[in-house]
């Protein structure tokens, strides 16, 4: 391309992110600088917000950074030799940042073929920091070409968190009065409007039901279509679609693929060696998550059903009176996964939603239930301690809807926390604490 085109382009990404005027919201996971030489990867479902941490960063460090959106069109034929034509320019716009520490903000570069070796090239031989990001499951740490092994930091990116949620509403999350008083009460009813619609940041800021859902079902069929079909050349999309509408009917539910394969198999064609692999490519593309049966066995885990998370309670098929719970439910998987927890379910005797292993390598135990009443109590109690005691541990934490008590059962300390102060007082970890 004539350096002359990328120029206006670089001029112009710039005019915009600084005129945006939707709410920028600061995510929890990023900060700058990085502490090492480190390619910074984003990558997440599209729509979760990754351009707009760039668009936040940027305007942080807008006299010495570059941001460049590679989905506009007039980039479509962009080679890797066009990228050290685009990092010319940006220098010829700035000549005073020759040498000196400055961002490069590249957006959905993976449309770039060979990008890796630009991006490492600029951390190895310049004081550019680089930040990228991605949609595609090619951008994820399995999936980063061999040039950057070793010299990527990569972070996965999750839709807004509820704290993140209220702040682009405007509440003061960090206020020591949060929460409290009158204030209790619409940030109750923001928390169920959150576990209802999820935390994708358009979805976040519509008003009306309609809106919300007419949004959401169109994000569903670009993903259906982009990150799935045409991603992987599927051929068989009446499979395809009938495993996304059981898995996005599954939410916090146990799954099994020969249980699908009976159910479905004479419905229409389809081998089992197909259906696993359309399984994988919705795990792959970050859409669901397998969260395994809590054993050193390796033969259980695999053998066991795994327990299917969205990547949003909004994306989630509505057919029961209990969505609501495992709604609620896959809200706290997402909280703490995004804290960096490994997750596991223990089934032995009752169970447990969660024995969540932090990055430290602490193991704690959680419960998930929307009301903590008669019978209810009693099992969800019962299944926490029973874990609690064969791990040794000492506490155990129970995520509801409106319950707040602790108590202590046989020694052992038991907190019930509604789910809206537990997501907002627990800070998330920080991007310090993610993976390499």
């Amino acid at each position: 391309m004539l350096k002359s085109e990328l120029i206006d382009i670089i001029e112009e990404n710039r005019r915009h992110v600084l005129d945006e005027k939707l709410p920028i919201s600061h995510r929890q996971e990023i900060t700058l600088p990085l502490p090492l030489k480190k390619v910074l990867v984003l990558y997440g479902v599209r729509r979760s917000g990754k351009t707009y941490i760039l668009f936040d960063l940027f305007r942080q460090l807008a006299e010495r950074s570059l941001y460049i959106d590679f989905e506009d069109e007039r980039l479509r034929e962009i080679t890797l030799d066009d990228l050290d034509v685009l990092k010319s320019a940006f220098f010829e716009l700035n000549p005073h940042l020759v040498g000196k520490e400055c961002f490069f903000f590249l957006d959905e570069i993976q449309n770039v073929s060979g990008w890796e070796k630009f991006a490492r090239r600029l951390i190895e031989r310049s004081p550019i920091q680089v930040v990228v990001t991605g949609s595609s499951s090619r951008m994820m740490p399995s999936e980063i070409h061999t040039a950057l092994r070793g010299r990527a930091w990569s972070r996965e990116l999750l839709p807004l968190s509820f704290r993140e949620f209220l702040q682009i509403k405007g509440y003061a999350v960090a206020d020591p009065a949060f929460g409290y008083g009158e204030q209790k009460a619409l940030v109750k009813r923001e928390c169920l409007d959150f576990i209802q619609w999820g935390g994708f940041p358009e979805v976040a800021l519509l008003g009306s039901k309609e809106e919300k859902s007419k949004v959401l079902k169109d994000y569903l069929e670009a993903m259906f279509f982009r990150d799935l079909a045409e991603r992987y050349r599927v051929t068989n999309i009446p499979l395809l679609d009938a495993l996304l509408d059981t898995l996005f009917s599954s939410a916090a539910q146990k799954f099994s693929l020969t249980s699908f394969y009976k159910k479905n198999k004479a419905d229409f064609p389809f081998s089992k060696d197909s259906l696993f692999d359309y399984y994988k490519y919705f795990l792959r593309s970050l859409l669901v998550y397998e969260v395994r049966l809590f054993s050193p066995s390796a033969y259980k885990r695999t053998r066991n059903p795994a327990k299917i998370y969205l990547v949003d309670t909004g994306l989630a098929k509505r057919v029961t009176s209990e969505d609501s719970g495992r709604l609620l439910e896959n809200a706290v998987f997402l909280e703490l996964r995004r804290r960096g927890f490994e997750l596991a379910y223990d089934g032995d005797e009752g169970e447990c939603d969660f024995v969540a292993k932090s990055p430290e390598g602490k193991l704690s135990c959680y419960q998930v239930t929307r009301e903590l009443q008669g019978n209810q109590r009693e099992r969800e109690i019962q299944g926490l301690l029973k874990v609690c005691q064969k791990l040794k541990l000492r506490e155990g934490w129970i995520i509801s809807s409106e319950e707040e008590e602790d108590f202590s059962v046989a020694g052992i300390d038991i907190h019930v926390v509604p789910f809206w102060r537990w997501a907002v007082s627990a800070l998330s970890t920080t991007f310090s604490s993610g993976s390499r």
